[in-house]
């Protein structure tokens, strides 16, 4: 039996998640630290951040505590999960409207001068 997930915006549709889900396995028990509560959750806590730009602090709470994300987070990222995720997505990625414009990317006033000398 499927649970209903209510959908909101940066959240991983059931589709996204059955591609993927493969890559985040579930804690065994007799592993060191707690299983976790829904990897799912966890996950779209980390997209919510990827996406919005928010400060991990602002992680609404719903996701769980800003600081258990993060640390799932930096965890998967050292192991290399999200690399075999974008892997895996980019399989059948359609490039044909691809198009990168670097017009907006600004330096700070400070970084065109530099004293001699240093």
């Amino acid at each position: 039996m499927k649970m209903t997930v209510i959908k909101r915006r940066y959240e991983l549709k059931d589709e996204e998640w059955e591609r993927i889900q493969k890559y985040f396995p579930e804690r065994k028990a007799g592993t060191m630290g707690r299983p976790y509560k829904d990897i799912r959750t966890t996950v779209n806590g980390i997209l919510w951040i990827a996406r919005s730009g928010a400060p991990w602090r602002d992680l609404p709470e719903r996701y769980g505590a800003w600081n258990s994300v993060y640390k799932c987070f930096a965890k998967w990222e050292e192991n290399h999960i999200f690399d075999m995720v974008f892997q895996e997505l980019s399989i059948d990625a359609d490039m044909q409207d691809l198009s990168l414009d670097s017009t907006s990317c600004k330096a700070h006033q400070h970084s065109a001068v530099a004293k001699k000398g240093l």
